[in-house]
């Protein structure tokens, strides 16, 4: 039977099985996620016992408002019409966005929210609890996880962020915390905003922003938030509840209308991401905060936990077995929740930095303040707000019916015709650093296929430098030659298309074989020896352990770099690009993970960027005076100790004030026990971080693969050119095909003679 529920809890006797219906269920806390999985459980078997346990009063509740999207909805539709319908006579609704920067409004409209009182939105889920049966115990702390695992077929927490049943199993649940830079307090107005209000205050002690929506006919939520050393200098630390509401009023005194503020036990805080490893512990099934966070500026903390609840209800009647009902559930939800935990993380990390921010023109601020957690994006808000998104695109100089990605880009005396690059692509296929007729067509196809600039994979300075055998070079003139033709292909059938060089060199993770022979693998014979800025192997045991390079050594690479970068001039290149990033030799010198040296080439940032400076500035002597030079570095290495933001911003600097034109920022590779933070565009922030720190243009690169993400990106300020990998390897006309999918038909994106049939999708099917 579906409600017969037979996992063993962790009690004095695990190997005891549930009793059979009526199933008891034990719910820790009285928030919506909670009260609402009773409801939906004790709905589905109104035989089963179900006990809320909430300590505080049934009128207690943190926050004001709470918002719904219409997805939520229509999930709560479809499982208690009941409980949808209450709702629904309560919700306000409203389609706009109001941005105010600079004394600025810019409204933004077609959005679709929804909203309503928490505290009428706990009545109608206590209502709906008590209408059914279920047990609601108010100012009652609930027993130990232990006991109720032991007395109960099934024990839901949802006792919040700072649950105790996760941390009483915290060895089996890992939960990884992490506290946010950002300080808010969560206030109310008694009035009724006309829109989602986002506005930025800059004031003396930095910039602070509200977050304000209409919860009801006369009340509103209003957050403020502040980075940490803003609230500090600004004395909201040593101020009380009262006082700090009324200072917030105050800041924001023209926004409210002059109208006061109220709280209701409200307290500055800072933001926790609570991320599990594991949801469900024997018969313990964690839900909401309990189980994961998600920053309030994307709305979705009472959304996810309504979710998760409806989710656990329907694994619980799909699945007769318990255990086998809560891996149903924590399989469906755990994809849709990382995936909101992305998006939020990425809307308070913008909001963390967002003085860097401000200096953008009011509505090109509003774009990248809408389009900050990746999930609104350019083409979106064109079908949402065509007039809004229209004005931003003449804004950042669109020429009528071009999308931003096919604007052009100046870089030194170079024009690129669009802002998409190939990004570097290692192939491995060189013979004796010579690349082939496969490096031909493969770069060639890529150039006919329409982008600004296609860049060549990491072409290595020595002999000593590959990363493989199979990797290309640029130390013999043997290798020029063979580049010459490939440039010349680019130049003379590719009108257009720029075709740029990165010279590199592999540092401690050479001599390895071929990527799909196993990559970062010693060869199984003819290992040449390694060179980099520490006697660090890369991976200890399994790769040979490098020399630190001295003063000779650091001379004799410099010269390698130059030589390299002469023949690269002669060879027709375009573009170079010195390759500071991934852990090869350049970079290894940049990380505080991988330079331990004691000389004047290591400790602090200054030290470590001095040998990667010298090599640039040696390059950029010989290189033409009118080609661009770009920098590729890693801006984190997703690990403990290393290259901080901080850090990145000041390489970038130092780079740029030595005349680089454009920093190609990309993350990580540079140790094997990095964890990176894979999402949508995930690499992006950093370059964002960058160009706003640094004063730099940068290339953004990293799991960008439509040309909407990229139009995004552009039109949001964060990058200045794109530079896509896969989506090459996956089709060679991926710029082509994105003009015609956008019906661009400007000079931006030509069509080679010999395919301009085919610059159009052919049918699909036939009509009969």
């Amino acid at each position: 039977m579906a409600g017969v529920l037979t996992v063993p809890g962790p009690g004095p006797d695990p190997g005891t099985r549930a009793r059979p219906a009526p199933s008891r269920v034990a719910v820790v806390g009285g928030g919506p996620g909670g009260l609402y999985a009773a409801a939906l459980l004790k709905r589905l078997d109104p035989a089963r016992e179900v006990t809320v346990w909430e300590r505080n009063a049934p009128s207690d509740t943190f926050g004001f408002g709470v918002v719904l999207s219409d997805e939520t909805l229509g999930g709560i539709r479809d499982a208690d019409p009941v409980v949808y319908e209450a709702l629904r006579r309560d919700l306000v609704r409203w389609d706009d966005i109001d941005v105010v920067h600079r004394g600025r409004r810019t409204t933004s409209t077609g959005h679709g929210f929804a909203a309503l009182g928490r505290r009428r939105l706990l009545e109608i889920l206590h209502a709906r609890c008590t209408d059914l049966g279920v047990r609601l115990r108010f100012r009652a702390e609930a027993p130990s996880g232990d006991l109720l695992a032991a007395g109960h077929d099934l024990v839901v927490a949802a006792d919040g962020v700072h649950s105790r049943t996760r941390e009483a199993h915290a060895a089996h649940f890992r939960p990884r915390i992490t506290t946010h830079r950002c300080r808010y307090i969560w206030l109310a107005a008694d009035f009724a905003f006309d829109a989602f209000r986002f506005e930025i205050a800059e004031t003396e002690y930095g910039v602070m922003q509200l977050h304000a929506y209409p919860y009801e006919a006369g009340a509103s939520t209003a957050i403020v938030e502040m980075r940490e050393e803003v609230w500090r200098a600004a004395g909201f630390d040593a101020l009380d509840e009262a006082e700090s509401t009324a200072r917030c009023a105050k800041i924001f005194a023209e926004a409210l209308g002059g109208r006061e503020l109220r709280s209701h036990r409200s307290a500055w805080t800072a933001f926790r991401t609570v991320v599990n490893e594991h949801w469900s512990y024997g018969n313990t099934v964690l839900i909401g905060d309990a189980a994961h966070t998600a920053h309030f500026s994307i709305g979705s903390g009472t959304k996810l936990a309504v979710e998760d609840a409806l989710a656990l209800a329907q694994s619980l009647r799909d699945h007769p077995a318990p255990a086998d009902a809560l891996a149903a559930y924590e399989a469906e939800r755990r994809p849709v929740v990382e995936s909101t935990q992305r998006a939020a993380v990425a809307s308070l990390q913008w909001f963390e930095e967002l003085a860097g921010h401000v200096d953008r023109s009011p509505r090109l601020f509003a774009f990248d303040l809408l389009t900050r957690s990746r999930r609104v994006t350019h083409a979106n808000l064109r079908l949402r707000d065509p007039v809004f998104t229209a004005t931003v695109e003449s804004d950042y100089g669109c020429p009528p019916g071009t999308p931003p990605m096919f604007t052009p880009f100046r870089l030194r005396g170079l024009t690129l015709r669009n802002r998409i690059v190939v990004s570097p692509m290692d192939m491995y296929l060189a013979e004796d650093g010579v690349p082939g007729d496969f490096h031909l067509v493969h770069l060639g196809a890529r150039a006919l296929g329409g982008p600004g600039l296609v860049m060549t994979e990491m072409v290595c300075v020595s002999p000593e430098g590959r990363i493989t055998p199979g990797c290309t070079g640029l130390w013999t003139d043997e290798q020029a030659d063979a580049w010459s033709r490939i440039t010349a292909f680019v130049h003379d059938r590719a009108p257009g298309a720029a075709i740029g060089v990165q010279l590199g060199h592999s540092g401690r993770k050479g001599s390895t074989r071929r990527m799909w022979e196993g990559i970062d693998q010693p060869l199984p014979e003819g290992n040449w020896p390694l060179t980099a800025a520490s006697p660090l192997p890369y991976r200890p045991g399994v790769n040979q352990t490098p020399g630190a390079l001295d003063r000779a050594g650091l001379t004799a690479v410099r010269q390698e770099f130059t030589a390299a970068a002469r023949r690269a001039a002669r060879a027709g290149f375009d573009l170079l690009e010195l390759h500071c990033a991934h852990g090869y030799l350049l970079s290894g010198f940049l990380s505080p993970l991988t330079n331990h040296r004691t000389d004047g080439y290591g400790g602090d940032v200054d030290g470590r960027l001095r040998f990667p400076l010298e090599v640039f500035d040696a390059v950029r002597e010989v290189w033409p005076e009118g080609r661009p030079m770009t920098v590729r570095i890693s801006a984190t290495d997703w690990a403990e100790g290393g290259t901080t933001g901080e850090d990145a911003v000041a390489i970038a600097r130092a780079f740029a004030a030595h005349g680089a034109d454009a920093i190609d920022v990309s993350t990580g590779q540079v140790v094997p026990h990095e964890t990176p933070a894979y999402g949508r565009s995930y690499q992006t922030p950093f370059a964002d971080r960058i160009r706003t720190g640094a004063g730099v243009p940068v290339i953004a690169v990293g799991a960008i693969s439509s040309w909407d993400d990229v139009n995004s990106l552009l039109l949001a300020g964060r990058a200045d050119l794109c530079a896509l990998a896969r989506p090459h390897l996956y089709d060679p006309n991926w710029t082509l095909h994105a003009a015609a999918e956008q019906g661009y038909e400007g000079p931006a994106a030509p069509w080679p003679a010999p395919y301009r049939a085919g610059s159009r999708p052919p049918p699909t099917g036939r009509r009969g």
